[in-house]
């Protein structure tokens, strides 16, 4: 049985703040295809700077979509062999990410 979670591990020359706004770019765009409220519900990610990596959930629709949108968007931006991404059977987060509004 394969994962549905992907864990991308980008190389040390990009700035982190780049790869967290890449995807925070797509989870917008997973907004306008599927709402904001669906996103809410049906997306999980988590991302841990030291480590310099980002994990999305693809489980559901919504988290397909975000992980194909953030794969296009680093793709473009950083290159191909800017990071790796494998799919993984889990992670656990250290600490939740406190929410900021």
């Amino acid at each position: 049985m394969t994962s549905d979670i992907h864990r991308y591990r980008f190389a040390s020359s990009i700035a982190f703040e780049d790869i967290e706004a890449n995807l925070i770019l797509a989870i917008f765009a997973a907004e306008s295809l599927h709402g904001e409220c669906k996103v809410r519900l049906d997306a999980s990610h988590a991302v841990d700077a030291q480590q310099r990596i980002c994990v999305i959930d693809a489980s559901t629709q919504v988290g397909r979509d975000i992980n194909r949108l953030f794969t296009g968007f680093v793709l473009r931006e950083f290159g191909p062999d800017s990071f790796r991404v494998e799919r993984i059977d889990h992670y656990v987060a250290r600490q939740p990410q406190e929410v900021h509004s």
